[in-house]
């Protein structure tokens, strides 16, 4: 009987055998797909990440946990995986950093301020929520942007408002339920309409 040499396929798990023919086309699609958003990820990091010198690691990091993944099937969207990915591992890194000793924590009391405090979901969350609101706010008209911050932000009313603006109280009113309405879809909803102002 002669030894059959040719490697047995049939009970291997396909996506083992698809990664081991797939690494070429996983090489071009990380070129073509992944590569080119770089800048868009290194600013990502530079804007959720405190320690500026461990950028390029987190970086190398992402790289190798989407080609891996790639190896076992490509994803559809690219660039939200890549962002996926590196929000998950921003999290884990800042729960890893959160984690203290019991030796190192001579007063217990001082724990329950660290209880107290948001956990890295929370604030990665709350990042991103400012960011939407900020570049919603930015899309406002300019009127109705500045009467929303006069008023929910410093804190005025529609006639200190009306008084800054120099207009009248009811205009104020039209530009803040304008903002409002405008707001609610950028955020919540459908488009709204940028060109129409008050």
């Amino acid at each position: 009987m002669t030894k059959n040499t040719e490697p047995d396929f049939d009970d291997v798990d396909p996506r083992i055998l698809g990664a081991v023919i797939a690494a070429p086309d996983v090489d071009a699609w990380f070129e073509r797909e992944v590569l080119p958003l770089e800048a868009a990820l290194m600013q990502f990091l530079q804007h959720n990440w405190r320690n500026k010198s461990d950028i390029a690691d987190l970086r190398q990091d992402i790289y190798v946990r989407v080609y891996e993944s790639a190896l076992q099937a490509i994803p559809d969207s690219p660039k939200a995986f890549v962002f996926a990915t590196a929000r998950n591992l921003l999290i884990r890194r800042m729960r890893r950093e959160q984690i203290v000793p019991f030796e190192a924590v001579a007063d217990f009391d001082a724990l329950g301020t660290a209880i107290d405090a948001p956990g890295p979901e929370r604030i990665v969350i709350a990042r991103d929520e400012l960011r939407r609101l900020q570049a919603a706010l930015d899309r406002l008209p300019p009127r109705c942007r500045e009467a929303f911050v006069m008023q929910q932000v410093d804190g005025l009313s529609r006639q200190e408002i009306a008084t800054r603006m120099g207009v009248s109280d009811k205009t104020v009113m039209n530009h803040l339920r304008d903002a409002g309405r405008i707001l609610a879809d950028i955020l919540y909803g459908e488009r709204a309409d940028m060109r129409r102002t008050s």
